[in-house]
């Protein structure tokens, strides 16, 4: 009865109270949307000069520095420019969905901050004299809103790639659609440890449960999953393969140009903004302050100090996209398959797996020491096993070889890139033929004239013809 009753305690503290929410006036929910629609269109503003400025301060180079002050206005600029240039027709296009799919790929971006708390709902703030909460409303289910909204958003670049009539846009745009389903379900499978550490879906009830610990520091493994998961989601670099230009030129939005070219831009940094705003609110604590100043400041949390709190977090994750961007490579495809379906998915199903377990052991009041023993087997148990498949498979792969090599391990495919008639980088197994080195000058004029260097050339010569 004891454990019946404290779990039914826990239940009723952790349930939420929406009861803040759909008590204003029209005009006030009106100024509200508008706030949520400025707040998005501002911090793109902001992202766009500031990716340029620490880009080039990574890179050693001179920023933007001409349109106003410190070049602050050079991604309305960018806009304005944009919206004067010629919008290009295609011939072959479907004109309408053509139309459409920058605008599909445009509102839902917005329609996430609707449910973003920027301060707490108890701690009601004055507009014109009316007493509101700062978040637009809230949801039971605000998590899978977020994540409905998300997977909206990918049909405009769907719809433009098919649409364009070109080969390269297609492309793009099915990379971007198997690019989302791999790490949505990574990214749900992240959101929902989050769940059971709560127990609720709605984001104002998240961040009130994370009043003594952010789930940084309870559940870092889902914070890590999340991360990879909103780069992935975001077709951000490192991980921009529907839009890589070694390939595919620009990928979905190749045929694209004026204003609506300006739209797709326009839903990427938007969508950079709502996935750092639902990482802030999921894990970051949301509009709290961080620990030290709330140990000496009592009203850091009241007014409007906690919307400057939630900036705060969410420029520094726009920093981490920017960080990304400017030190790591484009990965191949596959690398990117390999790592959503065979990494991130089945690491986020074991750790759910052990969240539920070790939430399920504390709702029966069990002992921490034995939690922390019975859980640390289990991953001490799962990662000896890795360990002896990887080397039962590595050396099945060295007998095989060794096999067919007759006793020895057999010397790698020699591999021609250009086999197919476009070059493609080599496959695991297979090694890539040396490039020629160039000769200078001066060793070209020696191997001419009959020096030392003719004969390690004719040598050179006669290995590659008896190797052929």
């Amino acid at each position: 009865m004891t454990v019946q009753f404290a779990a039914a305690s826990q239940l009723a503290a952790t349930q939420e109270n929406l009861s803040f929410f759909g008590n204003d006036t029209w005009w006030l929910i009106l100024i509200k949307a508008v706030f949520c629609f400025a707040f998005a269109v501002v911090s793109v503003l902001f992202a766009i000069v500031w990716e340029r400025k620490v880009v080039a301060w990574m890179q050693l180079r001179i920023g933007p520095n001409r349109h106003g002050p410190w070049g602050m206005l050079q991604s309305l600029a960018d806009g304005v420019k944009l919206m004067f240039k010629e919008d290009v027709s295609i011939r072959r296009a479907d004109k309408v969905v053509f139309v459409l799919a920058p605008i599909v790929a445009a509102i839902p971006a917005f329609m996430a901050y609707a449910v973003i708390p920027f301060g707490p709902a108890d701690d009601e703030i004055s507009i014109f004299g009316q007493r509101t909460a700062m978040q637009l409303t809230d949801l039971p289910i605000g998590i899978l809103y977020i994540l409905a909204t998300a997977s909206v958003g990918i049909y405009g670049i769907v719809l433009a790639g098919w649409s364009s009539g070109s080969t390269y846009p297609l492309l793009g745009g099915l990379r971007a659609s198997a690019q989302m389903i791999s790490y949505e379900i990574a990214m749900g499978l992240s959101f929902a440890a989050v769940f059971l550490y709560s127990g609720s879906m709605s984001t104002s009830t998240i961040v009130t449960a994370q009043h003594d610990r952010w789930y940084i520091i309870l559940l870092p493994v889902s914070f890590l999953i999340y991360v990879c998961t909103m780069v992935g989601e975001t077709n951000r670099a490192p991980f921009d393969m529907p839009e890589s230009e070694g390939d595919l030129v620009g990928g979905f939005n190749t045929e694209y140009s004026s204003i609506k070219f300006a739209l797709f831009m326009l839903a990427e940094y938007v969508n950079i903004g709502t996935v750092s705003a639902v990482c802030t609110t999921l894990f970051l604590g949301g509009w709290r302050a961080p620990w030290p100043i709330t140990t000496f400041w009592d009203g850091a949390n009241h007014g409007w100090f906690p919307l400057l709190w939630f900036v705060i977090k969410m420029q520094l994750l726009l920093f981490f996209f920017i960080w990304l961007r400017g030190s790591l490579p484009r990965v191949r495809y596959d690398q990117l398959m390999k790592l959503g379906w065979k990494v991130l998915i089945p690491v986020s199903m074991v750790w759910l797996m052990l969240v539920a377990a070790v939430r399920a052991m504390r709702n029966e009041n069990w002992d921490f020491g034995k939690i922390v023993l019975y859980v640390g087997g289990v991953v001490v148990a799962l990662l000896l096993i890795s360990l002896v498949v990887d080397v039962l498979r590595d050396r099945g792969d060295r007998d095989g070889k060794a096999a067919e090599g007759g006793g020895a391990l057999a010397p790698p495919d020699r591999f021609d890139p250009m086999a197919g008639g476009f070059p493609v980088p080599p496959l695991p197994g297979q090694q890539a033929q040396p490039v020629p080195r160039r000769r200078s000058r001066t060793q070209a004029q020696l191997v001419g004239a009959g020096g030392p260097e003719a004969d390690g050339a004719e040598h050179t010569e006669n290995t590659e013809d008896g190797d052929a």
